[in-house]
């Protein structure tokens, strides 16, 4: 981040439908963590082959609780959250360049599968978060990621749970809330959310994710003056997402262009979340100048592997 922008990937979800995945299950992209790994690693290495530089594990929508819901019990989970690390890091291996791996540690509200994290405010305290996100935080910690990207954060009392919790893992972080109108989704200033991050050196960067690329701009401007960090910023595409039908409504409005704005108001981690897709990320790459390399020998495995 120090020599230039960085390129995240984009949507996780979206390029494995495009696979022809069914994501219709609570657990979401984190399913195939036991059902369809090959996938999840053949997903992640279309990004790598667009130009991206970091790889946000399929671990967004994972817990514990979920996983115990389908039969799995805790020793097996905590190998699931291992190997959403292990399958980003096969794919980073596919290409002769340096790629980042970032475990996704997704909100509470993720994980009810009901667009709790376009809300917030779940009635649980700051200690109650904490409990939640602890072993889900010890369990991708131990598999060695590069970075934990505590993203589409919907309010404060959950960026403060993650952040004490985060702290105790010793690996660098990012904090990325979801907005919207130049609030977090529950309805606090900006600044006050991103001051939670002053002072905190195991804090890389701080930012947005998961909203309209409109809502970036000005987001972006705010984190950077408030907290002086690198900016991370990864909208999705201006689709909707409406909870009440799981499915997305109005048109894309993300344009590769506005990563200008962003790198003069401060961004440092660039790419995409929900519905954008290689071709997209692929077109920041160009506009940043970041090379794809070839792939290695070995490809991704076959993502019909088991």
């Amino acid at each position: 981040m120090a020599a230039g922008t960085v390129l995240l990937d984009g949507g996780l979800s979206n390029q494995l439908e495009a696979q022809g995945c069914d994501l219709s299950d609570a657990l979401w992209s984190a399913r195939l963590l036991a059902d369809g790994p090959g996938q999840i690693e053949a997903a992640h290495t279309a990004y790598v082959g667009a130009g991206a530089q970091v790889l946000i594990t399929a671990s967004y929508q994972a817990s514990f609780e979920g996983f115990g819901r389908r039969g799995t019990g805790r020793a097996e989970a905590a190998a699931l959250f291992a190997r959403s690390v292990e399958l980003a890091r096969r794919a980073a291996g596919s290409v002769q360049r340096d790629v980042w791996v970032a475990a996704s540690v997704g909100p509470y509200g993720a994980v009810t599968a009901d667009g709790a994290e376009y809300r917030g405010r779940y009635g649980l305290s700051v200690r109650e978060l904490e409990r939640f996100h602890r072993p889900r935080i010890e369990a991708l910690a131990a598999a060695g990621p590069d970075v934990l990207a505590l993203e589409t954060v919907p309010d404060t009392d959950e960026a403060e749970a993650l952040l004490r919790v985060a702290g105790e893992c010793g690996l660098p972080v990012w904090l990325s809330f979801t907005v919207a109108d130049g609030e977090t989704r529950a309805g606090q200033p900006l600044e006050e959310a991103f001051r939670l991050a002053v002072g905190l050196d195991g804090v890389v960067a701080v930012g947005v994710n998961c909203c309209d690329p409109a809502d970036a701009d000005g987001a972006v401007r705010t984190a950077a003056e408030v907290t002086g960090k690198p900016v991370v910023v990864y909208p999705n595409s201006g689709e909707r997402w409406d909870a009440g039908t799981r499915g997305w409504t109005g048109g894309a409005t993300f344009d590769p262009g506005r990563v200008r704005a962003w790198q003069t108001a401060g961004a440092r981690l660039v790419g995409g979340c929900c519905r954008v897709g290689p071709d997209t990320i692929a077109e920041l790459a160009a506009l940043l100048g970041v090379t794809a390399a070839n792939h290695t020998e070995g490809e991704a495995e076959d993502p019909e592997a088991d």
